[in-house]
Order: C-alpha cells, then sequence, then structure tokens
C-alpha cells in the first residue's frame, strides 16, 4: 500500500528517477553512477528540507498514516514473556485496549495500550482504536493488578477518543474515563506513558496519567481531535489542518509546554520506514525513565506524578499597575 502523503510527493517523484534510471542502466549496460549519485544527493537534501520543516497539519497526517506501528507492533519488539489479558470482569473485553504483563530486559511489568486495527475487519472489531467504556475498565483492572503486585506500567496512547456511541454512553464512558484518571493518579508503583501516533481526548488521557510521559517525534496529543476542534469552531471538520496549526499538538510544542518529558525520535519519513528502529528507540527511552523512577518510593512516586499535573497549565499573571 502506498502511504505516501501530498507533501511527500516530490520525494516520492524524485526516487521514481532514481529508480527508473537504475532500471534502463541495467537494461541497456549503460553506467549512470555520476548521474544516480547526484540524484541520490538531491533526493537526501530534499528530505531534510521537508522533514526538518513540517507543520502541525503535516505531522497530525503522518501520525495517522495506516502502516504506523501499533501497540501490539511495539509490544512485541520490545518485551518479552508477553501474556494478553482479557475483559473487564463486569461487561465484556474490549478490542480497541490490549494489555497484559510482559518483561523489560527480565523486569516483570504490566503492558496496556489502545490499539488500531490492520485491515478493515480488524479495525470494524477493534472499534478503529477507540474503547468503549469496558476498554477503560479493561486497562484499570490491569493497572490494579499491577499495583498490587508491584509491578511497573507501561501504556500506549494511540487513539482518536473515546467511542462516541450511544452504547458507550449508556455504559458509562465518562465515569469509567474519569475513573481511571482518579485511580492512576494514586498508582504506587512507576507509570509510563508513550504516544505512539495519535493522542486524542479523554480516550488517550485515560492512559495517559504518568510519571513520564514520553511522545515519538511524529505523534500529537491533544485535549480533542483537530478534526472535532473544527467541528466546533468553524462547524466544518474539513478544516482540520487549519485546527491542527492553531492548536499547538505536536511533541515539540508538548515538550515547550512541560506537559512531556522527551521527545522520541523517528526515522525520517516516521516509524512506519523502520519500526524496528523506532522500537529500540522507544525501548532505550523506557527503560532510562524506568530506571530513574525504580529508585523512588511508593508515596514519592505518587507525589511526583501529582507535581506533574498539577504544574501543568500554570501562567504569570500580568503585573498590575
Amino acid at each position: 500500500m502506498d502511504n505516501k502523503l501530498p507533501f511527500e510527493g516530490p520525494l516520492s517523484e524524485q526516487r521514481r528517477k532514481i529508480d527508473h534510471l537504475k532500471k534502463v542502466g541495467v537494461e541497456q549496460n549503460i553506467d549512470f553512477s555520476e548521474e544516480i549519485a547526484r540524484l541520490e544527493e538531491a533526493y537526501k537534501k530534499l528530505e531534510d528540507e521537508i522533514y526538518s520543516n513540517l507543520s502541525g497539519a503535516q505531522i497530525m497526517h503522518l501520525a495517522r498514516v495506516h502502516a504506523r506501528p501499533t501497540t501490539l507492533d511495539y509490544i512485541n519488539e520490545i518485551f518479552e514473556d508477553f501474556i494478553e489479558l482479557h475483559g473487564d470482569r463486569l461487561y465484556g473485553d474490549d478490542l480497541a485496549i490490549v494489555g497484559g504483563i510482559a518483561k523489560l530486559n527480565g523486569v516483570p511489568v504490566t503492558v496496556v495500550g489502545h490499539q488500531r486495527g490492520k485491515d478493515t475487519k480488524d479495525n470494524i472489531q477493534r472499534f478503529f482504536g477507540s474503547p468503549h467504556p469496558e476498554g477503560f475498565r479493561k486497562a484499570l483492572r490491569f493497572m490494579q493488578q499491577a499495583n498490587k503486585f508491584g509491578r511497573p506500567i507501561i501504556t500506549f496512547i494511540d487513539t482518536k477518543g473515546a467511542y462516541p456511541g450511544d452504547s458507550a454512553e449508556a455504559r458509562g464512558q465518562s465515569e469509567a474515563i474519569a475513573r481511571n484518571l482518579k485511580e492512576m493518579a494514586l498508582l504506587r508503583v512507576p507509570v509510563i506513558c508513550v504516544v505512539i501516533g495519535e493522542g486524542g481526548s479523554g480516550g488517550a488521557l485515560a492512559l495517559g496519567v504518568g510519571n513520564r510521559v514520553l511522545m515519538l517525534e511524529n505523534s500529537i496529543y491533544s485535549v480533542i481531535s483537530p478534526n472535532g476542534a473544527a467541528s466546533i469552531l468553524w462547524k466544518d471538520a474539513s478544516k482540520a489542518d487549519q485546527a491542527a496549526e492553531a492548536m499547538k499538538i505536536t511533541a515539540k510544542d508538548l515538550l515547550e509546554f512541560g506537559i512531556i518529558e522527551e521527545i522520541v525520535p523517528e526515522p525520517k519519513g516516521g516509524a512506519h520506514l523502520d519500526p524496528a528502529k523506532t522500537a529500540e528507540a522507544v525501548k532505550t527511552a523506557i527503560w532510562r525513565h524506568l530506571e530513574e523512577l525504580s529508585d523512588m518510593t511508593p508515596e514519592a512516586l505518587v507525589e511526583d506524578r501529582y507535581r506533574k499535573f498539577r504544574s501543568v497549565g500554570k501562567f504569570a499573571a500580568p503585573e498590575l499597575v
């Protein structure tokens, strides 16, 4: 599947020229090595120019690329001995949330995250990564179990938001999200959250109350999806690009605001172009923060989390004349 985005068109065209010249050279036994080298150099310069100046809207589209690695992809690459657990013990098993127990460099941990589908059928089963209340309660069950047995918690955030349908509202969507926020704030084990794609609204925050919040370079994190914001502000969801620019939703923006602690780098062009390399970078970042947090007492972890979120949204009041 072609995952190229409109702003990547010049790169695609340049790559086609290079590939065509290589093919002609082989077919006609002509040495085009110098010409190919020049084109490759021009390609690298163009690549650097495009990906070093991405707008908020362009990053939003990269975060939504269908081929971008999912929570299960990262779990399989980063952790050992993963055992998936199911169900909230109240209603059912929401496949938009996955999780279980695993080992990270030999250390037992609990892992939980949003899960998008790989194809249309899978996306329908997983509600396109938008959980129902039972999904959030399932995640909370895993985290409470981790708290009981002293296991660190790693969450992966990748959702446009909680499922917005009547069925979710009937089963207590807002209560489920609110309970997760409260309970996560009081967990007595290290909690590390990683935004791997799109982190939207309460559906993202329900897995996002951690001691450390990390973001992949081309991910986004916001109080509402740009499409939802555009629908409210301009009554036109097609203005999502305009909303994305205004909302300051990129990893760089959020690091400056103090909402996240670290930006995890991605390969040029996005995580989907080299999932293994991206997973290794995520693993390194998680392990570094986990080592720091593991030296803290349970009481200190709760206080650290409290201070982190109390500091969000500080502003300087103007001086009175």
